[in-house]
């Protein structure tokens, strides 16, 4: 259907044409943030889901919202070897700075930009292979300590002060919140509580995988009164068929049912996966309705583009003895299972595999849904194992 455009785009940073199922939790953040301007308590929503159903997207939509809302935004998006600390100075930074621009904000936002350099030099944080330096004399005693569980908070504070008296208030939009680790998700948790407390004008939207749920567990007892964590999943069957459907619809095209049907059945209705499909299907059909025929057609091609892109960019952060284990779970189906299975698969004690098991944990491969159970992060990612690595055994090259 060359005369009429692709109306699905998949990839990293292209939001699906038709936001399905998401209406609610969209309106919870608009009311989070509303609640914020206005200076009330709330619970500031982290999202929870598995690669694939549409987290990140909900994030870019939850700041929209807050920009147009008067809120200044920082987007932070944690990942393997960079510490909280470094991930959040640029965007106080920045904060700072914008709300020194305005004359009543402008002296508590001085104060914080020194306060901030003394952040920077009591925790020897550096962006890159170079400190990050601020050209003012720090203020001493506050956020100076080097102790990031004390210092994190009085830094939150001072930013969230200065965003009250200067009348704009600051959303962090905080994405694979799982990367940090268990102090610095309570230093995380300790400032927006005080923040809370206060009543100032400074929120936390927030994302990542199943393991937050453990990591907020772990912290401070007050995670559950300040949080609220709404689960992000593969699509109803309602919604899963309008995502596919509208789009096509709205540029005069439509699908068979028994193209639909396959669409559903072959992506576990995960948003990512059903905007791909459509989207190869699309490209394969050349009439005005999409027939099951195209859907058959566009998997290997979908499924060639995921191997080389979704999923291998994933697989490639892995060590040998980290896909042997994924492999031996992926023998055993798309899961949960059992840890002891796994290891009873590739002949060890469970013991002998924990620390491979953990480190899968920590590059957020893996995630335990309950205790003594293993499941991939990914979708279909044990579809994708047995097509990487065909053939198990047990001596497996590590």
């Amino acid at each position: 259907m060359d005369a009429v455009k692709n109306p699905y785009a998949p990839g990293a940073g292209n939001p699906p044409p038709e936001l399905a199922g998401r209406a609610d939790v969209l309106e919870k953040a608009r009311t989070t943030l509303l609640r914020i301007a206005d200076r009330k308590p709330v619970q500031f929503p982290i999202l929870i889901g598995l690669r694939g159903v549409g987290k990140t997207v909900l994030l870019v939509k939850s700041r929209e919202i807050a920009e147009a809302n008067n809120f200044l935004t920082i987007d932070i998006e944690a990942h393997e070897g960079k510490s909280l600390a470094e991930l959040i100075v640029p965007g106080f930074r920045k904060c700072l700075y914008a709300l020194s621009t305005i004359e009543s904000g402008k002296d508590k936002a001085r104060r914080g930009i020194r306060v901030l350099r003394g952040f920077l030099s009591a925790l020897k944080v550096t962006i890159g292979d170079v400190e990050f330096g601020i050209s003012v004399d720090p203020e001493a005693g506050v956020a100076d300590s080097g102790d990031l569980e004390a210092d994190l908070p009085e830094m939150m504070l001072v930013v969230a002060e200065a965003a009250a008296a200067a009348g704009r208030p600051v959303a962090i939009i905080f994405d694979e919140l799982q990367y940090l680790s268990s102090g610095e998700f309570s230093a995380l948790i300790m400032g927006m509580h005080k923040i809370n407390q206060r009543g100032l004008p400074l929120a936390l939207v927030g994302a990542g995988l199943p393991q937050i749920l453990g990591l907020a567990g772990n912290s401070k007892s007050y995670s559950e009164r300040l949080f609220t964590y709404p689960k992000i999943g593969a699509l109803s069957m309602e919604d899963a068929i309008s995502a596919i459907v509208n789009p096509a619809r709205a540029e005069g095209v439509s699908f068979s049912d028994d193209a639909i049907s396959l669409i559903l059945e072959t992506t576990g209705r995960y948003p990512y996966f059903v905007q791909q499909w459509a989207h190869d299907a699309w490209n394969v059909a050349t009439g005005p309705e999409i027939t099951k025929d195209d859907v058959e057609k566009a998997t290997l091609t979908a499924i060639r583009t995921l191997d080389e892109s979704f999923f291998r960019v994933r697989f490639d952060r892995c060590t040998p003895a980290e896909k042997k284990y994924m492999r031996a779970l992926a023998e055993l189906g798309a899961g949960p299972h059992r840890s002891a299975d796994i290891a009873d698969k590739l002949g060890v004690k469970s013991t002998s595999v924990a620390p491979t098991r953990n480190n899968l944990l920590k590059k957020g491969m893996i995630y335990s849904p309950s205790y003594g159970d293993t499941a991939f992060t990914v979708p279909l990612f044990d579809e994708y194992m047995r097509r990487e690595i065909p053939h198990f055994t047990r001596k497996m090259e590590e």
